[in-house]
């Protein structure tokens, strides 16, 4: 894998129509499952007053409301959410021009289904709306789906991987620990662009596997090694001087990635550097669209969503580290840099 390497074309919006599938059926949702725009004209307040008012978890309901800020269908008044002149004269029911009746039933629709249930429980739905699947965290477990899904993040990757590379500045540093690595192909495009680094992937299994024939095809199986382990039930391995979370954090609720942050500061010395690598809101979580798009993806099938900058920045100082600083990726990625205070 060449680190300088890059499509010649621009793959940006072919990315973001698979990340934005399921933002259409959270619409759907909240107009036809929910008619939820009539209820808040009702009633404005924070997420905590609508997610009491409706019985919602707080979770979903903050990427629910994220994506129709950003969608321009709710304005924020600091914390306070009330409907946009445009939800109110298409999406409230009493309204004359209302779109309701041209929205689908989400008796149609199974994602739309899951997210109410979604909004509800608090719980991820099964991968997909598969009925004969797990959610994605139990379904990782097995072969089949771990190679699948291992593949589609590999493929994501390809682009993201070496970008990251490119603007991360590893030089002189010694060992790289990949956290929940998957492929191994964020640590092979270090690997490749640094080559004094020798960067490790901590995978639980059968993903370790995965990930070790990926990088022995790679070429780098001299370099780049595998470590078996649980990140959320085991400390992080010591011995190295850079940690890298990349799409990760988004995977899990707040507590679980505050409890990551603190154990990369356990394990990392005075001056070792965290990358971490996802896909951010803005400060005001008004958008990007894009990403408010992708975190209803994320909510249905994970225990996490899309961060804004802000709430990792401040996550991290709690953790012990040190802002310093925001770097590209591509398709809209981006990595927060940390420093071991």
């Amino acid at each position: 894998m060449d680190p300088s390497d890059s499509p010649v074309t621009d793959p940006t919006a072919l990315y973001a129509i698979r990340d934005s599938l399921y933002a259409a059926d959270m619409l759907i949702a909240a107009v036809s499952g929910l008619d939820f725009f009539t209820w808040l004209d009702e009633h404005p307040g924070t997420v905590e007053d609508i997610a009491t008012g409706l019985g919602f978890h707080r979770r979903p309901l903050d990427v629910m409301t994220t994506l129709f800020v950003a969608m321009g269908l709710v304005e924020r008044e600091g914390a306070r959410l009330r409907t946009s002149a445009a939800a109110r004269e298409h999406l409230v029911a009493h309204a004359r021009w209302y779109l309701g009746p041209y929205y689908p039933k989400v008796a149609d629709r199974p994602i739309a289904r899951d997210l109410i249930e979604i909004l509800r429980t608090g719980a991820p739905a099964r991968f997909a709306s598969r009925a004969d699947e797990a959610d994605w965290h139990r379904a990782m477990e097995t072969e089949t789906f771990a190679e699948e899904f291992t593949a589609a993040m590999n493929c994501r990757g390809l682009l993201t991987a070496p970008a990251l590379a490119r603007h991360v500045d590893l030089a002189g540093r010694h060992r790289l620990l990949d956290i929940a690595g998957g492929s191994g192909i964020f640590a092979c495009a270090f690997a490749e662009r640094f080559p004094a680094l020798r960067p490790s992937v901590l995978e639980k299994a059968p993903v370790d596997r995965i990930a070790a024939r990926g990088i022995a095809q790679r070429g780098l199986g001299d370099r780049v090694d595998t470590v078996v382990g649980d990140m959320l039930a085991e400390p992080l391995p010591r011995g190295y001087d850079v940690h890298l979370f990349s799409n990760v954090l988004h995977d899990w609720d707040e507590d679980i990635v505050r409890q990551l942050l603190r154990a990369s500061a356990a394990a990392l010395d005075r001056g070792g550097l965290l990358v971490v690598h996802d896909t951010f809101l803005n400060a005001m979580k008004t958008g990007p669209l894009p990403i408010a798009e992708y975190s209803v993806l994320l909510m249905h099938v994970t225990q996490g969503r899309c961060y804004s900058v802000a709430e990792i920045e401040s996550w991290l100082i709690d953790a012990g580290f040190s802002f310093r600083g925001l770097v590209p990726s591509a398709i809209g990625r981006s990595a927060i840099l940390a420093e071991r205070a």
